[in-house]
């Protein structure tokens, strides 16, 4: 090259759109861009020039220069014959055009680099297209079988070619449709093949960017906490390798700050989400709306509730779907029905499990609190069913705490205990203080529920020392009022309910059509309340009802 960054050495160029882990570690992308920029408004640029112009600009999130730079680039190589060098452009600039929602351009570079090896036999520049269609069938059309046969091809292709960039790439594609299929298991051992290429340093810069930020996506579709932990701690370490460089370290951030707050590391994770969203707005990228989504959750559960709602109107705006989130929100804003209503429009609309799984516990959540038991059971049921498909701690410890917390308000104190003893243990090896302190709070109830009080006011007091350690504000409320609420003389939340029909005077029957319950269930729970008052007759517990002040007279 016969120019050079002023103050790190230029990377060899081969006709290949990026450069060797090796060169990335000694390499200003800035430096670069502002260098090339400069001298193309003076002279021309050579062809390795104006493809090292592209992918700095790439790299910095100025994808309009980015693709004119490819476009003269790939011009030059078609006119001198260079075949390969030109499918490559024409590759990595409908990749940034994809990425970016612009599938009609992408679709049209495609189309170039499929004329250009029309008629001839298969080599090294097939291995791009096969790649190519295995994305769109994966991402676009959602035809996971054809699009896990098509990557397996061009995985195959560009190891007999030495396709370094097309290897990783292509096993990514592979994997996230075995996920999508189902195979868990068998496509987190694909995605496990990818990320090896990658940290073995011998592909290039945007290939291994894009790899990174598709598997760590992948692990949290497949809830493997540990694997997204893992990659996300790598992508971060090669991030900070890449100087000058924008793209890929705005959703380093944004995926930072999603573990950061799982591990109760709040404040930490509240400055990388702010951080996040400056950078991505920078870069004007559609990762931006995961940025003010996790701003909203981390003010949501911090109970700046104003913040919170700033923050997912932000997200929406930029394209992103603030759900169950800004249903969650509703709920602590004391608008609990609004709450199930927009999670439960957004799980209509979902049909993929993964998705779904992501609802299920929100409409546990606001159901219950609107006292809306049968729609919380369906949703729990539902997702303990994909729990046990997907075999992930984390989502296991998610069904449990979803369906202990169904079956407590249903009046089976002793299951739900256990149910979410479960949830805590997991909660406690993951690393989650959060989660198992709200697990804790169940427990508590279920406790004081079976007339063990001791233990409730142990468990409730170790939920309220962790909401305070972290800022939990709306748990805070909500635990303090449990504890300055009037005895319920261990009757659950539904119990109480019961009692209240039972006191003015409805039959069982009249009961269950009243709460939308089975009559059975309405048995049992009139006998668990005869059994915590001490009382034989409906008579007696009515009158101990209000003589404690469990109901109101008139």
């Amino acid at each position: 090259m016969a120019r050079q960054s002023s103050s790190n050495q230029e990377p060899p160029n081969d006709g290949d759109f990026s450069t060797t882990h090796q060169d990335r570690q000694r390499f200003d992308w800035a430096d670069a861009y502002e260098e090339l920029s400069a001298a193309d408004k003076s002279s021309t640029l050579t062809v390795e020039e104006l493809e090292l112009l592209a992918r700095a600009a790439m790299l910095l999130s100025r994808m309009p220069d980015s693709i004119e730079a490819l476009a003269r680039a790939y011009q030059v190589r078609v006119d001198a014959g260079e075949t390969l060098a030109a499918v490559r452009n024409a590759f990595w600039a409908a990749l940034q055009l994809f990425n970016a929602g612009d599938f009609g351009q992408g679709g049209g570079w495609v189309g170039r680099a499929h004329r250009l090896l029309e008629g001839s036999d298969e080599s090294a520049g097939h291995a791009y297209l096969f790649a190519q269609d295995a994305f769109r069938q994966v991402v676009v059309e959602g035809d996971y079988v054809a699009g896990r046969d098509q990557a397996a091809r061009a995985v195959a292709l560009a190891r007999r070619t030495g396709e370094a960039d097309i290897v990783p790439m292509a096993l990514n594609v592979q994997g996230r449709a075995l996920l999508r299929l189902g195979q868990i298991r068998e496509g987190m051992a694909v995605l496990d093949e990818a990320m090896m290429e990658v940290v073995g340093g011998s592909i290039t810069a945007p290939a291994a960017g894009v790899v990174y930020c598709s598997v760590i996506d992948a692990c949290d579709e497949a809830f493997d906490f540990r694997r997204a932990q893992e990659w996300t701690q790598a992508l971060s370490t090669w991030c900070d390798e890449q100087s000058g460089m924008i793209t890929f370290t705005g959703e380093c951030l944004v995926r930072r700050a999603a573990i950061k707050q799982f591990k109760g590391e709040w404040q930490e994770a509240l400055a990388e989400a702010e951080l996040a969203c400056q950078r991505l707005v920078i870069a004007d990228t559609y990762a931006a709306g995961m940025g003010w989504y996790r701003l909203g959750e981390l003010h949501r559960v911090q109970g700046d509730l104003d913040a919170a709602d700033q923050a997912y109107r932000k997200s929406v705006e930029l394209g992103d779907d603030p759900q169950p989130g800004l249903g969650l929100l509703r709920l602590a804003q004391g608008k609990g029905q609004a709450g199930v209503t927009a999670i439960q429009r957004a799980l209509d609309e979902t049909t993929e499990a993964w998705k779904r799984a992501r609802l299920l516990p929100a409409i546990v959540d606001t159901a219950l609190a609107t006292g809306q038991v049968p729609t919380a059971r369906t949703a729990a049921d539902e997702l303990g069913a994909i729990a046990s498909d997907v075999d992930m701690p984390l989502l296991s410890a998610i069904a449990n705490q979803a369906q202990g917390a169904v079956s407590l308000a249903e009046g089976d104190a002793r299951k739900a205990l256990t149910l979410l003893r479960e949830a805590q243990r997991t909660w406690r090896d993951l690393g989650a203080p959060y989660e198992e302190a709200r697990a804790r709070v169940l427990m508590a109830s279920c406790c004081r529920s079976i007339g063990d009080e001791d233990t409730a006011n142990l468990e409730q007091e170790a939920a309220r020392k962790v909401f305070a350690a972290l800022g939990a504000a709306v748990d805070l409320r909500d635990i303090d009022g449990l504890t300055t609420a009037a005895p319920s003389h261990g009757l659950t939340a539904r119990e109480m309910e019961v009692m209240t029909l039972l006191a003015a005077g409805h039959t069982n029957q009249e009961i269950a059509t009243e709460l939308f319950l089975a009559v059975k269930t309405i048995d049992r729970h009139v006998s668990n309340i005869f059994t915590k008052l001490g009382v034989s007759s409906r008579t007696a517990a009515t009158a101990f009802a209000f003589k404690h002040g469990l109901v109101q007279a008139g």
